[in-house]
């Protein structure tokens, strides 16, 4: 089935499917999407034998379609997400773009060892803090905001269906970031999704690179730059930060 606002094809025969990720919630396979020459990534809810037969195909279909909508409304106002290519809800299928490169977790530290990496990091960052300061504006909220869950784009895919092949991004350059995984994301206009948003990715930070625990005001600066009304998030931030030094504290 279409997202809603799309126009899109189903897959006319079967292709190989690669596992990359294996979740609690879904299976993410790279695939292809029409062309063989097309890469794709798939992501296939299995059904879980341990809800009601009913009850599953439900949460499945409202999963898939929802998860759809928010990439297809970001991808609409320009916020770098993947592209939705097809959605099949009753078999819990999502067909979107493949992001060549990877995940921010992966390359962060080995960057800021390399020789002018510490610039392209400061870069990446910025890019960051817009990329959500953009998705908030827009009362998406991420869910699972991880430095997991944003891309570090190294090349891109030219021509229609990326038939003309790729171009690698320029060495030394900022590579654009992409924000992947709204499995749990959802629409809010709450200043307290928002925040526990920011949240989430600060305790990234400081738990997966404590070498750039620094770096991410500069992030915040970005948020605030590309997003008019963070003010009032930025200050839940500060609310959502002592409720969770409590949390610790109490164990």
């Amino acid at each position: 089935m279409a997202t809603p606002s799309t126009t899109t094809i189903a897959p006319t025969r079967p292709a190989q499917k690669l596992l990359i990720k294996q979740g609690a919630e879904a299976l993410v396979y790279k695939t292809t999407y029409l062309l063989p020459t097309l890469p794709a990534l798939l992501k296939y809810r299995p059904p879980k034998a341990y809800r009601h037969p009913t009850l599953d195909q439900r949460l499945t279909k409202h999963r898939c379609l929802s998860e759809a909508r928010l990439l297809v409304r970001a991808r609409a106002l320009g916020i770098p997400v993947p592209a939705v290519y097809f959605v099949d809800e009753g078999k819990g299928e999502i067909y979107m773009e493949w992001i060549e490169g990877h995940s921010v977790r992966d390359v962060l530290d080995g960057l800021l060892e390399e020789e002018g990496g510490v610039a392209r990091v400061d870069g990446m960052m910025v890019k960051m803090g817009e990329a959500l300061g953009r998705l908030h504006a827009a009362d998406i909220v991420h869910g699972d905001l991880t430095t997991s869950n944003v891309m570090v784009r190294t090349a891109r895919r030219t021509g229609f269906l990326g038939t003309e092949g790729v171009v690698e991004a320029e060495k030394g350059m900022v590579e654009d970031v992409v924000l992947i995984d709204l499995g749990l994301g959802s629409m809010s206009t709450q200043e307290e999704d928002k925040a526990v948003d920011l949240y989430v990715l600060e305790r990234a930070f400081s738990s997966t690179h404590p070498k750039a625990e620094h770096l991410f005001k500069d992030v915040l600066a970005a948020y605030e730059r590309s997003y008019k009304k963070s003010k009032p998030v930025l200050r839940r931030l500060q609310d959502v930060r002592m409720r969770g030094r409590k949390r610790s504290m109490l164990g």
